[in-house]
C-alpha cells in the first residue's frame, strides 16, 4: 500500500536520480523491502520535498556530506549523478569535494574526487 509520503518520495527520487535511485530501491527488494520504503518515504518524501532549499542546493550538501563521511562511495556516486541531473556543474561538484579537504581531510577529498572522475566518465 502506497501512502502520500511514499508517492511524493518516489517522484522526488525519480526527479533527482532517475534510474540510479530506482536501482538502489530494487536492490533492496529481496533483503529489506521495508528499508527501501523508509528510504523513499523519509529522505525523499519528507526531507527532499521540503520547500526551504532547491534540489541543486540539497544535492551539493549531500555530495559534501558523503565526501566528508569518506566511507560511502557508492552513495556518493549516486548523488553526484543526482547533482548533475538537477543542474550542478562538474566544476561545482569538484569544488564541493575539494572544499571537504579542509573539514574532512585529504583522503576523504581524494576518494570523492576519484568517485567524481568515475561518474563523469560514465556520463560521457
Amino acid at each position: 500500500m502506497q501512502n502520500d509520503r511514499y508517492a511524493r518520495g518516489l517522484e522526488k527520487l525519480k526527479e533527482i536520480d532517475g534510474q540510479a535511485g530506482e536501482k538502489v530501491v530494487a536492490s533492496l527488494a529481496d533483503i529489506a523491502p521495508d528499508f527501501a520504503r523508509y528510504l523513499i518515504e523519509f529522505p525523499f518524501g519528507d526531507i527532499y520535498s521540503r520547500p526551504g532549499l532547491d534540489l541543486r542546493s540539497r544535492e551539493i550538501a549531500v555530495v559534501a556530506a558523503l565526501t566528508a563521511l569518506g566511507n560511502a562511495t557508492p552513495q556518493l556516486k549516486v548523488h553526484i549523478h543526482g547533482a548533475l541531473n538537477v543542474g550542478v556543474s562538474r566544476e561545482e561538484v569538484v569544488e564541493t569535494i575539494m572544499q571537504m579537504a579542509v573539514y574532512a581531510g585529504f583522503p576523504a577529498a581524494l576518494n570523492g574526487l576519484f568517485a567524481a572522475k568515475e561518474v563523469f566518465a560514465e556520463a560521457g
